[in-house]
C-alpha cells in the first residue's frame, strides 16, 4: 500500500498523548519520551515491510541517543495472532529489538496519528511538533540501494534545530489491520 500525503497530521502539529503498554509491561505515554526528539511509528510483527527495517530502526536507535523511538503495533490481534501482546514480547526478544516497543489494543494512537500503514513515520522536535512524517528511506527490501533515507536525514536536521529539508514522503507498507 502507497499512502498520497493527504495526512492526518500536519507538519507542526503536537504528537497526540497516548498511555500504551511496553512488552516490558509497564505504561509509557507521551511525557515519559524526554529526549531531544522523538519518533513515532506504527509497525507489526508479520508484515514484511516492517520487518524489513527492524535492524536499520536498531541502528538509528544505536546512532542517535538523543532520539526516543516507539515502535507501536495496532493491529487486529483476532484476525492477525502474530500481532499479539505476547507475540510482540517474544520478537521483541528474539530480534533484540532497541526500540520501546508498545500495545495499541484499541487502535485509538493510531486513529488519533492517522496512521495508514506499517511502518508509518512521525519525527517530532523537542516542543513535540511534527517535522517528518512518511517512509524512513526510499529501499524497504534492499538497504544496500537505498539513495535517499528522508528518516535519517529530518533527524540530523532536528538536532541541529534546522527544519528538514525533506517533510513529507509517502508511508509505504502493509496496511494497519483494523477491528471491524
Amino acid at each position: 500500500m502507497m499512502t498520497d500525503n493527504g495526512y492526518k497530521m500536519k507538519i507542526g502539529d503536537k504528537a497526540k498523548d497516548f498511555k500504551l503498554k511496553s512488552t516490558e509491561d509497564e505504561t509509557v505515554s507521551l511525557s515519559d519520551c524526554k529526549k531531544k526528539l522523538l519518533t513515532i511509528f506504527f509497525t507489526c510483527n508479520h508484515c514484511p515491510y516492517a520487518k524489513a527495517y527492524e535492524v536499520r530502526i536498531n541502528n538509528l536507535t544505536e546512532k542517535y541517543e538523543d532520539v526516543d523511538f516507539i515502535g507501536i503495533n495496532s493491529n487486529d490481534e483476532e484476525n492477525y495472532p502474530q500481532d499479539s501482546f505476547e507475540e510482540m514480547k517474544k520478537r521483541k526478544k528474539e530480534r533484540k529489538l532497541k526500540f520501546t516497543y508498545l500495545r495499541d489494543q484499541t487502535q485509538q494512537t493510531a486513529k488519533d496519528f492517522g496512521a495508514e500503514c506499517t511502518p508509518h513515520f512521525y519525527l517530532f522536535d523537542k516542543e513535540r511538533k511534527l517535522i517528518y512524517q512518511g517512509r524512513m528511506d526510499d529501499n524497504w527490501n534492499d538497504e544496500d540501494n537505498v539513495t535517499s533515507n528522508e528518516l535519517e536525514s529530518a533527524i540530523i536536521s532536528g538536532l541541529k534545530d534546522q527544519t528538514p529539508q525533506v517533510q513529507l514522503t509517502q508511508a509505504i507498507g502493509c496496511s494497519i489491520k483494523w477491528k471491524i
